[in-house]
């Protein structure tokens, strides 16, 4: 039995720190695409006619 949760906390441990990468992952990715397309819309700026 005990050897069960053993495996049971292992698995759930590996899969926390699966999801962890990948919330890191995905964090960085987003945020550099909001950085570079923010700064597009500032460089744009100027040649935007009202």
């Amino acid at each position: 039995m005990e050897e069960k949760i053993y495996k049971t906390m292992a698995g759930s441990g590996a899969l926390s720190i699966v999801v962890g990468v990948i919330s890191i992952v995905v964090g960085l990715a987003g945020g550099i695409l909001l950085i570079v397309s923010g700064s597009k819309l500032l460089s744009a700026k100027s040649k935007v006619l009202f």
